[in-house]
């Protein structure tokens, strides 16, 4: 049986809109409007994913993202103010999958959810058939474990980060666009003034530090997208 989605949301009208329409389109939903329940909710096990909203009760949805990351990398969208960039950024940042400023079209709310159902199908898929080991320098990238070594030490990376991680070592020494990096890392098109990879980038270039000898190791390619700063001769994928 396929796992529910969870609404974290208290806003009730939009709740049983969202409930309705999802499942029109093959989605069971739950929802809950508290934050303390629905953190607690989202650690039981029971669903594939989370819709959570910025402003609740009891807990703010960063605090409620927060222990869901404690014990859990299940997906959550984040449902944002119109507007409010500082709130996307810092949900990213957090470990959030990706957000949807309200008021949104719930076609879109769908279009969101499916890209990330797809690219947790394709991440479980990778892992199966045998584990997949991509170096690229000083870093270490085992798809099979989901893990990351810089220089010798280990390094935690959302879900996302990783998938971003990924692709950049895959093309090492090609730019790659924003337009590819979004479909290969969240799995969806690239939208104007969507600066969800751009944040992804700048939280794993932070987590990665420099490259060796101090130079840049994700460099920023003005107006197209990003470079891992290794030439594809350094690549050795096993």
């Amino acid at each position: 049986m396929q796992k529910k989605i969870l609404i974290i949301d208290d806003d009730t009208g939009l709740c049983e809109l969202l409930g309705s329409y999802l499942a029109t389109e093959g989605f069971g939903v739950d929802s809950v409007n508290d934050g303390a329940e629905g953190a607690e909710r989202a650690l039981s096990g029971d669903y594939a994913m989370a819709v959570l909203d910025v402003m609740l009760p009891s807990l703010n949805g960063f605090e409620v993202l927060r222990r869901i990351r404690q014990g859990s990398e299940m997906p959550v969208l984040m449902l944002t103010a119109r507007g409010d960039e500082v709130d996307r950024i810092v949900g990213l940042e957090m470990g959030a999958d990706d957000y949807l400023p309200k008021p949104f079209n719930p076609r879109e709310l769908v279009a969101r959810l499916r890209a990330i159902q797809r690219r947790s199908q394709a991440q479980a898929a990778a892992g199966e058939p045998r584990p997949n080991i991509l170096e690229v320098g000083d870093v270490t990238l085992d798809l099979g474990m989901r893990t990351v070594v810089c220089s010798g030490k280990p390094v935690e990376l959302t879900s996302i980060e990783f998938s971003v991680c990924e692709a950049l070592l895959r093309q090492a020494g090609t730019v790659l666009s924003r337009e590819d990096l979004t479909r290969q890392a969240l799995g969806r098109e690239f939208g104007n003034f969507d600066r969800s990879i751009d944040v992804h980038v700048s939280s794993l270039r932070r987590k990665l530090g420099p490259g060796v000898g101090g130079n840049d190791r994700i460099k920023s390619i003005r107006g197209i997208g990003y470079l891992y700063g290794f030439s594809a001769a350094e690549r050795r994928a096993q």
